[in-house]
Protein backbone atom coordinates (compact mmCIF):
# COMPACT_ATOMS: atom_id res chain seq x y z
CA UNK A 1 0.00 0.00 0.00
CA UNK A 2 1.30 3.44 -0.90
CA UNK A 3 1.67 6.23 1.64
CA UNK A 4 0.47 9.80 1.25
CA UNK A 5 4.14 10.84 1.13
CA UNK A 6 4.74 8.41 -1.76
CA UNK A 7 1.82 9.89 -3.64
CA UNK A 8 2.81 13.50 -3.06
CA UNK A 9 6.42 12.89 -4.09
CA UNK A 10 5.44 11.19 -7.34
CA UNK A 11 2.83 13.84 -8.16
CA UNK A 12 5.39 16.63 -7.97
CA UNK A 13 7.97 14.62 -9.94
CA UNK A 14 5.45 14.33 -12.77
CA UNK A 15 4.44 18.00 -12.51
CA UNK A 16 8.10 19.03 -12.71
CA UNK A 17 8.62 16.74 -15.71
CA UNK A 18 5.69 18.40 -17.45
CA UNK A 19 6.95 21.87 -16.63
CA UNK A 20 10.39 21.04 -18.05
CA UNK A 21 9.02 19.60 -21.31
CA UNK A 22 8.85 22.28 -24.04
CA UNK A 23 6.01 20.39 -25.70
CA UNK A 24 3.78 20.85 -22.64
CA UNK A 25 1.80 24.11 -22.54
CA UNK A 26 0.10 23.58 -19.20
CA UNK A 27 -0.09 21.20 -16.24
CA UNK A 28 -3.08 20.89 -13.93
CA UNK A 29 -3.88 18.93 -10.80
CA UNK A 30 -7.30 17.39 -11.26
CA UNK A 31 -9.52 15.14 -9.17
CA UNK A 32 -9.87 15.32 -5.40
CA UNK A 33 -6.43 16.89 -4.81
CA UNK A 34 -7.43 19.97 -6.82
CA UNK A 35 -10.16 20.81 -4.30
CA UNK A 36 -8.30 19.63 -1.17
CA UNK A 37 -10.48 16.56 -0.67
CA UNK A 38 -7.86 13.82 -0.81
CA UNK A 39 -7.97 10.90 1.58
CA UNK A 40 -5.50 8.00 2.08
CA UNK A 41 -7.09 6.11 -0.85
CA UNK A 42 -7.01 8.91 -3.43
CA UNK A 43 -5.05 8.44 -6.64
CA UNK A 44 -2.96 10.90 -8.65
CA UNK A 45 -4.83 12.85 -11.33
CA UNK A 46 -2.92 15.20 -13.62
CA UNK A 47 -3.76 16.90 -16.90
CA UNK A 48 -1.29 18.10 -19.54
CA UNK A 49 -1.82 20.46 -22.47
CA UNK A 50 0.23 19.64 -25.57
CA UNK A 51 1.55 22.27 -27.98
CA UNK A 52 -0.06 22.42 -31.40
CA UNK A 53 3.26 21.58 -33.07
CA UNK A 54 3.75 18.42 -31.01
CA UNK A 55 2.10 15.02 -31.29
CA UNK A 56 -0.04 14.06 -28.30
CA UNK A 57 0.79 10.39 -28.90
CA UNK A 58 4.52 11.11 -28.78
CA UNK A 59 4.27 13.02 -25.50
CA UNK A 60 2.02 10.32 -24.06
CA UNK A 61 4.53 7.68 -25.14
CA UNK A 62 7.41 9.46 -23.41
CA UNK A 63 5.48 9.82 -20.15
CA UNK A 64 4.43 6.18 -20.38
CA UNK A 65 8.05 5.10 -20.78
CA UNK A 66 8.88 7.15 -17.69
CA UNK A 67 6.12 5.45 -15.68
CA UNK A 68 7.32 1.96 -16.60
CA UNK A 69 11.05 2.69 -16.36
CA UNK A 70 11.22 4.88 -13.26
CA UNK A 71 8.11 3.88 -11.35
CA UNK A 72 7.70 0.20 -12.31
CA UNK A 73 4.15 0.55 -13.63
CA UNK A 74 2.52 -2.87 -13.97
CA UNK A 75 -0.15 -2.06 -16.53
CA UNK A 76 -2.17 0.78 -18.02
CA UNK A 77 -5.59 1.46 -19.45
CA UNK A 78 -6.59 4.19 -21.91
CA UNK A 79 -9.86 6.10 -21.60
CA UNK A 80 -10.78 8.43 -24.48
CA UNK A 81 -13.03 11.47 -24.01
CA UNK A 82 -13.29 13.64 -27.12
CA UNK A 83 -9.72 14.90 -27.77
CA UNK A 84 -8.49 13.91 -24.29
CA UNK A 85 -6.55 10.70 -23.70
CA UNK A 86 -6.54 9.48 -20.10
CA UNK A 87 -3.85 6.89 -19.47
CA UNK A 88 -4.41 5.14 -16.14
CA UNK A 89 -1.39 3.37 -14.62
CA UNK A 90 -1.28 0.78 -11.84
CA UNK A 91 1.86 0.78 -9.68
CA UNK A 92 3.14 -2.12 -7.54
CA UNK A 93 2.16 -0.29 -4.33
CA UNK A 94 -1.46 -0.14 -5.67
CA UNK A 95 -1.27 3.60 -6.40
CA UNK A 96 -3.35 4.58 -9.43
CA UNK A 97 -1.88 7.36 -11.58
CA UNK A 98 -4.14 9.04 -14.15
CA UNK A 99 -2.29 11.15 -16.71
CA UNK A 100 -4.53 13.02 -19.15
CA UNK A 101 -3.26 14.67 -22.34
CA UNK A 102 -5.09 17.07 -24.65
CA UNK A 103 -4.18 19.50 -27.43
CA UNK A 104 -3.51 22.96 -25.99
CA UNK A 105 -6.75 24.37 -27.44
CA UNK A 106 -8.77 21.72 -25.58
CA UNK A 107 -6.80 21.86 -22.33
CA UNK A 108 -8.82 23.56 -19.62
CA UNK A 109 -11.26 23.05 -16.78
CA UNK A 110 -14.14 20.81 -17.85
CA UNK A 111 -15.20 20.42 -14.20
CA UNK A 112 -14.61 22.26 -10.91
CA UNK A 113 -11.84 19.76 -10.10
CA UNK A 114 -9.07 21.47 -12.10
CA UNK A 115 -6.22 23.55 -10.67
CA UNK A 116 -3.60 24.91 -13.07
CA UNK A 117 -0.09 24.69 -11.61
CA UNK A 118 2.04 25.44 -14.69
CA UNK A 119 1.57 27.19 -18.02
CA UNK A 120 -1.76 28.22 -19.47
CA UNK A 121 -5.21 26.72 -19.96
CA UNK A 122 -8.10 27.50 -22.28
CA UNK A 123 -11.47 28.76 -21.07
CA UNK A 124 -13.84 25.85 -21.69
CA UNK A 125 -17.44 25.04 -20.75
CA UNK A 126 -17.86 22.43 -18.04
CA UNK A 127 -19.04 18.96 -19.06
CA UNK A 128 -22.81 18.90 -18.41
CA UNK A 129 -24.40 16.26 -16.18
CA UNK A 130 -26.19 13.35 -17.85
CA UNK A 131 -29.67 14.11 -19.17
CA UNK A 132 -32.56 12.80 -17.11
CA UNK A 133 -34.33 11.57 -20.24
CA UNK A 134 -31.32 9.41 -21.14
CA UNK A 135 -31.09 7.93 -17.64
CA UNK A 136 -34.81 7.12 -17.74
CA UNK A 137 -34.41 5.46 -21.12
CA UNK A 138 -31.55 3.25 -19.92
CA UNK A 139 -33.48 2.39 -16.74
CA UNK A 140 -36.50 0.98 -18.56
CA UNK A 141 -34.27 -0.79 -21.07
CA UNK A 142 -32.37 -2.54 -18.26
CA UNK A 143 -35.70 -3.33 -16.55
CA UNK A 144 -36.99 -5.11 -19.66
CA UNK A 145 -33.81 -7.16 -19.94
CA UNK A 146 -33.89 -8.00 -16.23
CA UNK A 147 -37.38 -9.43 -16.71
CA UNK A 148 -36.39 -11.52 -19.73
CA UNK A 149 -33.20 -12.74 -18.03
CA UNK A 150 -35.19 -13.96 -15.03
CA UNK A 151 -37.72 -15.67 -17.31
CA UNK A 152 -34.89 -17.42 -19.19
CA UNK A 153 -33.32 -18.74 -15.99
CA UNK A 154 -30.21 -16.58 -16.38
CA UNK A 155 -29.67 -15.17 -12.86
CA UNK A 156 -26.23 -13.69 -13.43
CA UNK A 157 -27.40 -11.68 -16.41
CA UNK A 158 -30.49 -10.65 -14.44
CA UNK A 159 -28.29 -9.43 -11.59
CA UNK A 160 -26.27 -7.35 -14.05
CA UNK A 161 -29.42 -5.77 -15.49
CA UNK A 162 -31.00 -5.07 -12.09
CA UNK A 163 -27.80 -3.44 -10.80
CA UNK A 164 -27.53 -1.32 -13.95
CA UNK A 165 -31.17 -0.25 -13.62
CA UNK A 166 -30.61 0.72 -9.99
CA UNK A 167 -27.58 2.80 -11.00
CA UNK A 168 -29.72 4.83 -13.40
CA UNK A 169 -32.32 5.45 -10.68
CA UNK A 170 -29.59 6.59 -8.27
CA UNK A 171 -28.12 8.89 -10.92
CA UNK A 172 -31.57 10.43 -11.44
CA UNK A 173 -31.82 11.01 -7.68
CA UNK A 174 -28.42 12.69 -7.75
CA UNK A 175 -29.62 15.06 -10.47
CA UNK A 176 -32.70 15.92 -8.43
CA UNK A 177 -30.63 16.66 -5.33
CA UNK A 178 -27.92 18.64 -7.13
CA UNK A 179 -25.22 16.01 -6.60
CA UNK A 180 -22.66 14.69 -9.12
CA UNK A 181 -24.42 12.11 -11.28
CA UNK A 182 -21.44 10.57 -13.08
CA UNK A 183 -19.78 7.33 -11.93
CA UNK A 184 -21.64 7.13 -8.63
CA UNK A 185 -19.79 10.13 -7.21
CA UNK A 186 -22.81 11.69 -5.55
CA UNK A 187 -24.70 8.57 -4.45
CA UNK A 188 -23.37 8.47 -0.89
CA UNK A 189 -24.54 12.05 -0.40
CA UNK A 190 -28.21 11.19 -1.08
CA UNK A 191 -30.68 11.44 1.80
CA UNK A 192 -31.39 8.28 3.76
CA UNK A 193 -35.06 8.28 2.72
CA UNK A 194 -33.91 7.97 -0.91
CA UNK A 195 -31.28 5.31 -0.32
CA UNK A 196 -33.09 3.04 2.14
CA UNK A 197 -35.84 1.80 -0.24
CA UNK A 198 -33.24 1.05 -2.91
CA UNK A 199 -31.53 -1.44 -0.63
CA UNK A 200 -34.32 -3.83 -1.59
CA UNK A 201 -32.99 -3.64 -5.16
CA UNK A 202 -29.69 -5.23 -4.10
CA UNK A 203 -29.50 -8.80 -5.39
CA UNK A 204 -28.37 -11.02 -2.50
CA UNK A 205 -29.41 -14.48 -3.74
CA UNK A 206 -28.98 -15.91 -7.24
CA UNK A 207 -31.71 -18.47 -7.72
CA UNK A 208 -33.11 -19.36 -11.15
CA UNK A 209 -36.85 -18.99 -11.54
CA UNK A 210 -38.58 -22.28 -10.78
Amino acid sequence: MFTEQDREALRWQLIEAGGADPRITGVAITGSASVDKEDPWSDIDLGFGVDVDAEVDAVLGDFSERMYRDHQALHHLDVLTESWIYRVFLLPNTLQVDLAFAPAADFGARAPTFRLVHGVASELPHVPPPKAVDLIGWAWLYALHARSSIARGMPWQAEYMISAMRDQVLALACLRHGLPAWEGRGMDGLPADVLMPLQDALVVILKPRS
